[in-house]
């Protein structure tokens, strides 16, 4: 099968961004079965460009991608030359799998695959959330849903949302989708770090005294990190760590709430993309993982503590909240301070619990969600509609 992913923005060796690490691995992994797989992007790199090659194809762990300038219209990820590679190659391949909503990339490839007749399969990640456009440009996003986004969905031949709780999200909006498929992300193998150190600012972080509660992903008010802070609060042990980059610069407000609620002391922040080595030695040292977000369509990091062992604390507004009560591998609480900080304290001061609950989350993952298992889930799906 000839596929063909369509994504804005595509920088796997920095993994920022859960919807770059989640195409990425599936990529991998459809190579892998056999598949010729290609993805078409832009160079955008956050408020900057990445030095890549430009319509040249290059090879990043197997997967062969193209990227595309955007020079105008950087917020719609708008390319001039991508519209014209979709227009002379689009129709060569089986299908095409869309990774955005809200950007203009999703909406050519959807418009020319309609054109070509090639079915194309669309993955929202996360971006369909009523409360999230509510807050932020609602009046722009509600008329691109009316006027562009609504077709791209329901002339779709499928649609792939990663937990239940994003499938209903989505079908808040009232809209006439095509079959709706959920398939989880998946998490990559571990990798060693015999031989490695720590960077200064991690091994400050793991050198504690205290058992090290853990937050690793964006700084982002969608996180939760406010309810984190007040929950912690509650707590008489352990140290916070808030680890990731700081993309809405927020710092500045979390530690003036961490001021306040009189636990400065015992919270570190590390305002970085944190990989490799250094991401395994944070995991290593954590007794618990915590994700409180407001809204969060599934949270790889979730899968990714529960793939080392570590016990998850997260709130329901978190996609992958449903595979942690299935597999047991941590708890599921509400976002108020008195619950969260309960929850954090259980596993801090019973050991036991919290080895227990890693090491159920630990053998669940492995057995189900590796990205091969994953793969052969979306193969399935591609079937489907180009049967």
């Amino acid at each position: 099968m000839r596929i063909l992913h369509v994504i804005p923005t595509y920088l796997p060796a920095v993994r920022y961004g859960g919807p770059i690490f989640a195409v990425h691995g599936l990529c991998q992994a459809l190579v892998a079965r056999g598949h010729e797989v290609e993805v078409f992007t832009t160079n955008l790199n956050g408020a900057g460009k990445s030095a890549v090659p430009i319509d040249t194809p290059v090879t990043l762990d197997g997967v062969q991608v193209r990227y595309f300038s955007s020079n105008f219209l950087r917020r719609l990820s708008w390319s001039p030359s991508l519209a014209r590679a979709l227009t002379l190659e689009l129709g060569a391949f089986d299908l095409v799998h869309l990774h955005s909503v809200f950007l203009w990339p999703t909406w050519a490839a959807a418009r020319l695959a309609r054109k070509s007749g090639v079915p194309y399969l669309l993955s929202p990640r996360g971006m369909l959330v009523k409360e999230l456009i509510e807050r932020r440009n609602r009046i722009v996003k509600a008329a691109w849903i009316n006027l562009i986004e609504r077709s791209n969905l329901e002339r779709a031949a499928g649609i792939h949302v990663t937990s239940e709780l994003e499938a209903t999200e989505l079908r808040r909006f009232n809209l006439q989708l095509p079959q709706v498929s959920v398939i989880p992300n998946g998490v990559d193998e571990l990798e060693g770090v015999s031989g490695a150190q720590p960077s200064e600012d991690v091994r400050e972080i793991i050198s504690g005294k205290q058992p090290l509660v853990l937050f690793l992903g964006r700084i982002s008010w969608k996180k939760g990190l406010d309810r984190l802070l007040n929950a912690f609060a509650l707590a008489n042990r352990g140290e916070l760590a808030i680890v990731g980059p700081n993309d809405e610069g927020l710092i500045r407000q979390l530690r003036r709430l961490a001021e306040e609620l009189q636990i400065s002391d015992r919270v570190r922040f590390l305002p970085r993309t944190v990989l490799g080595s250094d991401k395994e030695f944070l995991f290593a040292a954590a007794q618990v993982f915590v994700l409180p977000s407001y809204s969060e369509n599934f949270g790889n990091t979730v899968l990714e503590a529960m793939q080392r062992g570590v016990p998850v604390v997260v709130t329901p507004e978190v996609g992958a909240a449903e595979i942690v009560r299935e597999a047991r591998g941590g708890m599921v609480v509400k976002g108020d301070p008195e619950p969260l900080g309960k929850a954090i304290s259980q596993l801090i001061n019973d050991p036991t619990l919290a080895h227990n609950m890693g090491d159920a989350g630990r053998r669940h993952v492995l057995e189900r969600y590796g990205w091969s298992c994953i793969a052969a889930q979306m193969e399935t799906l591609y079937e489907s509609m180009i049967a």
